[in-house]
C-alpha cells in the first residue's frame, strides 16, 4: 500500500462526478480539461497529486433513459460511462482515479455516513409536496419556475407535481454554521461572482432537504427503511469519499479519509454550486468530517453567441473537435480565450485564428526559424554562452527572470487565460526581437558573440514557454524541449518530477550547450479555415 508521509505536500481536487443521462458534452470535456491542467501544474510544483474524476449512475433520470432504450440500467450506465473514459483519453486527461457511483464499495461508505448523520439527528422522515424537476434531480421553488411550470435550468422540461413521504436532511440546523464558514474562510467558493450567489441564498434561509426517493429502483435503498432509495445527490457527493480508497483497502471512511482528505479543490460547473457549497459542507459537519479547501464554480460555454442545445442544432462534439484539431489545440483555445469562472463562448473561425497566431506563429514559426539560424550560424550546436553574460536589460531575458513566478501565481489563482497570455508575450518578444537584431546581418559583420547571445536567448525563452505552457498543452511542449535536446516527455509525470523541477525549469537560463538539438520541425501546423466560411 502506498501510505504517503505526511510531511511531503500533497493537492487533491475532483471534477463533478457527471450524470450518465447521456454522452459528455463540450461542457463536461470543459471542466475536466481545466482539472487536468491544475493537477499537471501541482506535479510541475513537485506535489504529489490525486485527481479524482467519475461518473453519477443512479437516479430516476437514469432509470427512465435506460427504459426508453429498451436497455437495464446497468447496461445503459456501462455504454455511457465508457465514452466518458474514451473522451478523457483523448483528450490527455491524467487522472488518478475514476469512480463509479455504481461500484460495490460505494454503497459501504454511503451506509457509514448515512449513519453518522442518523446517529447526530439530522435525518427524519416528512411529507415533500412541491414541483420536481427529473433532469435537475431537484425539488424547485414556485419562484423560480418560468412560464408554464418549465425548470429554469432545462428551459425545455416541464417539472411534476411530486406529493411523497420521504427522509429529510436538517439543512436548516446548519444556516449559521455555514454563515460562519463563509465570513471566516472568503476564499472557500470561488470566484467572487459565486460565491455572492451562495451567500444571497443562504441567507434567505435555509430548508430541509429530501434525501430519499420512492417508487424509484435505481439507486441505494435507505438503510433504516429500505421502501425509500437514497436521492441521487445524497449519494453522489459522497463518490468523492469512495474514490479516496486504495484499491485494496477496505471500505470505510477512516480508510477513505487518512491521506488525502480534506480535497484542496471541487472544481464545478455553476449549476451545482448550490449542491456543492451548501448541501455538501452542511452533510459533511453532521457526519463530523472536516470540510474541503475550496469549491470553484466556473462558467457556461454558448456556440456562436448561442447557448447550445439538440433542439436548437447547435450543439459542439467534443471528440469531432479533438479528431479534427489535436488535444493540445482544443485544451489551449478553452483554457485561453475564455477566462475561468465567466461563460465563454466557442466559435470556429475564432477557434482557428488564435491556434494560427500564437500555436503555429508566434510558438511553433519562432522555434522553426531560430533552430534554422542555429544550423546555419552556429554549426547546429547550443551557441556556447554563460546565459549571466547577459545583460539583465536584455528584453528578452528581463521579461524571463520574473515570467515563472507571474506564471505561477495565476495557476495557482485558476487564472489559465492569464498564465497563458503571459507566455505569449515572451514568444512575441523573441519574434521583435529577432528582426531588431537581424541575426543574419550579425552573421555578415562577423560579430559571432553578438549573433550567440540572440540566438541563446531566443532559444532559453522558447524553452521558458514550452515548459510553462506543459500543463495546457503538453504534446507541443514535449515536441519543443524534444528539439531543444531535453529527453522529457511532459506527458510522464514521474520523469518531469525527477528531471524537470519547477524550482529550476522555471527560471531563465537553464538551456547550455550540453544540449544536442534535435532536427527542426513544425509543432503545430496552421490550420486553413473550412471552405464554408
Amino acid at each position: 500500500m502506498n501510505l504517503i508521509n505526511k510531511t511531503e505536500k500533497t493537492f487533491a481536487l475532483t471534477t463533478p462526478l457527471y450524470y450518465v443521462n447521456d454522452v459528455p458534452h463540450v461542457g463536461s470535456a470543459y471542466t475536466t480539461m481545466a482539472a487536468d491542467v491544475i493537477a499537471r501544474f501541482q506535479r510541475l510544483l513537485g506535489n504529489q497529486v490525486l485527481l479524482i474524476t467519475g461518473t453519477d449512475e443512479h437516479g430516476q433520470k437514469i432509470q427512465r433513459s435506460a427504459a426508453n432504450l429498451g436497455k437495464e440500467p446497468q447496461e445503459f450506465c456501462d455504454e455511457i460511462s465508457q465514452s466518458f473514459f474514451s473522451l478523457w483519453q483523448l483528450l490527455n486527461i491524467k487522472y488518478d482515479r475514476f469512480i463509479r457511483t455504481t461500484d460495490t464499495r460505494h454503497e459501504a461508505i454511503v451506509k457509514e455516513f448515512f449513519d453518522r448523520v442518523w446517529q447526530a439527528g439530522d435525518i427524519y422522515q416528512g411529507q415533500q409536496k412541491g414541483w420536481y424537476c427529473v433532469s435537475c434531480e431537484e425539488f424547485k421553488e414556485e419562484r423560480e419556475l418560468l412560464e408554464g411550470n418549465r425548470c429554469p435550468i432545462h428551459t425545455n422540461k416541464e417539472v411534476e407535481w411530486r406529493d411523497e413521504q420521504n427522509y429529510f436532511f436538517r439543512l436548516s440546523k446548519y444556516q449559521t454554521q455555514l454563515q460562519e464558514l463563509y465570513a471566516s474562510q472568503p476564499d472557500f467558493i470561488q470566484p467572487a461572482s459565486r460565491r455572492n450567489e451562495v451567500l444571497n441564498f443562504v441567507n434567505q434561509g435555509l430548508q430541509d432537504f429530501s434525501i430519499s426517493r420512492v417508487n424509484l429502483d435505481w439507486g441505494f435503498p435507505v438503510p433504516v427503511d429500505p421502501k425509500h432509495t437514497l436521492y441521487v445527490w445524497f449519494d453522489a457527493l459522497l463518490g468523492y469519499v469512495t474514490a479516496l480508497l486504495d484499491p485494496d483497502a477496505e471500505p470505510t471512511l477512516a480508510n477513505a479519509l487518512a491521506k488525502w482528505w480534506p480535497m484542496n479543490l471541487h472544481l464545478i460547473g455553476k449549476d451545482i454550486l448550490r449542491f456543492h457549497a451548501v448541501y455538501w459542507p452542511a452533510m459533511l459537519m453532521s457526519a463530523g468530517v472536516s470540510l474541503p479547501q475550496q469549491v470553484f464554480g466556473h462558467g457556461f460555454l454558448t456556440k456562436d453567441g448561442q447557448k447550445m442545445g439538440k433542439s436548437l442544432g447547435n450543439t459542439l462534439n467534443p471528440i469531432e473537435l479533438v479528431e479534427r484539431y489535436g488535444s493540445d489545440a482544443v485544451r489551449y483555445y478553452f483554457l485561453k480565450e475564455i477566462e475561468f469562472g465567466k461563460d465563454g463562448d466557442f466559435n470556429e473561425v475564432r477557434f482557428i485564428n488564435v491556434l494560427n497566431a500564437d500555436l503555429a506563429n508566434d510558438l511553433g514559426n519562432l522555434l522553426n526559424r531560430t533552430l534554422n539560424m542555429v544550423k546555419k550560424y552556429c554549426g547546429g550546436n547550443v551557441p556556447s554562452i554563460a546565459h549571466e553574460t547577459i545583460p539583465a536589460d536584455n528584453p528578452l531575458k528581463a521579461i524571463g527572470l520574473s515570467l515563472g513566478e507571474k506564471v505561477k501565481n495565476a495557476y495557482e489563482m485558476l487564472a489559465f487565460n492569464q498564465a497563458c497570455t503571459e507566455i505569449l508575450l515572451l514568444a512575441q518578444a523573441c519574434n521583435k526581437f529577432i528582426d531588431e537584431q537581424a541575426p543574419w546581418t550579425l552573421y555578415k559583420q562577423g560579430q559571432q558573440q553578438q549573433l550567440a547571445q540572440v540566438l541563446y536567448a531566443v532559444l532559453e525563452s522558447v524553452r521558458l514557454a514550452a515548459y510553462l505552457l506543459s500543463p495546457v498543452i503538453p504534446n507541443i511542449s514535449s515536441d519543443i524541449y524534444q528539439q531543444l535536446g531535453f529527453g522529457i516527455n511532459f506527458n510522464d509525470q514521474l520523469e518531469v518530477a525527477n528531471a524537470a523541477p519547477f524550482s529550476v525549469h522555471a527560471t531563465w537560463g537553464v538551456l547550455s550547450d550540453k544540449q544536442q538539438l534535435g532536427t527542426p520541425q513544425p509543432i503545430f501546423k496552421r490550420i486553413e479555415l473550412p471552405k464554408n466560411n
